[in-house]
């Protein structure tokens, strides 16, 4: 039996004006996973999140929240969610606890429900000692707990991040993501989005976006699987000429310098991609040309499924 889900839209649709910034996005996302959407800035990520959590209306397109339609509705289920902006939203000026009780107060805690509850975000998110200090003055990643706690101060069935760990520092962005895992393992959904390929990958469902489209839909692992292209690396001298010589090849999807390898995208319409491939290098290098080269196929990987499926590929440039 499939799990029943938590954002299911058809058609979901927004323009402003006569820019389409969304266009036309089924999502049907399970309760109790992480999904997210992944894509270069201004692919419609924002605008959304924005739509499906009441903030935005439509242009056109259906929308359901946590088993309800979202239109007419907005205000009944935005106190079943959560949202933790890109950019911090609390007020710099007020301390920690300060933040945590105005927040708290917002969502009609009772005072002894209200001092149990902070006491136990402070603990869970690291923020004992610094219940006096001033938001303004906390580091990237001491706003981004704080944020996270605010947000699910009051226990949301879904989580709405909009691009969370953009300011913060790696090790920071791995304790943030292990934070996520325990709230969905406590059945919490969420969706998050994300530019990071690395937090792509981690998320159970994923779509990407681009202009405003959805370009692939799925498990980080069916994307990969399903990727209409090989993937090779070559080692060998002067790479950079060589990647010059690939792109111009309407069989080569992308062309990416990888350290001191260059990691080639060839299409599946080539029959036998590695022969090919040997091929077009050799007469990329020039008849007797003594230049040792390695070629090997390899697994793709999240980067390669979204230079085949948008338009990022020719250069080997990937937001």
């Amino acid at each position: 039996m499939s799990a029943p889900l938590a954002i299911s839209t058809q058609g979901m649709s927004r323009t402003f004006g006569g820019l389409v910034a969304v266009d036309q996005v089924d999502l049907a996302i399970s309760a109790g996973s992480i999904y997210g959407f992944l894509g270069p800035n201004g692919c419609g990520k924002s605008t959304s999140i924005r739509m499906l959590t009441g903030l935005l209306r439509p242009s056109a397109g259906e929308i359901k929240v946590l088993g309800e339609n979202l239109m007419g509705n907005e205000d009944k289920i935005r106190r079943r969610i959560g949202y933790m902006t890109q950019k911090f939203s609390l007020y710099e000026n007020l301390t920690v606890l300060e933040n945590l009780a105005f927040v708290a107060r917002i969502y009609g805690f009772s005072w002894r429900k209200r001092q149990q509850r902070l006491a136990e975000l402070l603990q869970l998110y690291d923020l004992v000692g610094r219940e006096k200090q001033l938001a303004g003055s906390m580091s990237g990643g001491q706003k981004q707990r704080l944020a996270l706690a605010a947000a699910t101060l009051h226990y949301p069935e879904l989580l709405f991040l909009d691009e969370p760990t953009s300011a913060v520092d790696p090790e920071n962005r791995r304790e943030f993501w292990e934070r996520l895992f325990d709230l969905c393992d406590q059945g919490t959904t969420i969706l998050v989005s994300t530019h990071y390929m690395d937090e792509a990958e981690r998320c159970h469902g994923l779509a990407i976006l681009e202009r405003g489209v959805k370009r692939a839909d799925g498990s980080p692992q069916q994307l990969m699987q399903q990727m209409a292209a090989q993937v090779f690396e070559i080692a060998g001298q002067d790479l950079r000429s060589l990647k010059q010589a690939l792109i111009k090849l309407p069989e080569v999807l992308s062309a990416a310098q990888i350290g001191s390898r260059l990691r080639v995208l060839v299409t599946n319409s080539v029959s036998e991609p590695l022969a090919w491939l040997q091929a077009k290098v050799e007469e990329a290098r020039g008849a007797g040309v003594q230049i040792e080269t390695q070629i090997e196929m390899v697994r793709p990987n999240l980067e390669d499924v979204f230079v085949t499926c948008t338009g990022q590929g020719r250069h080997g440039d990937v937001a």
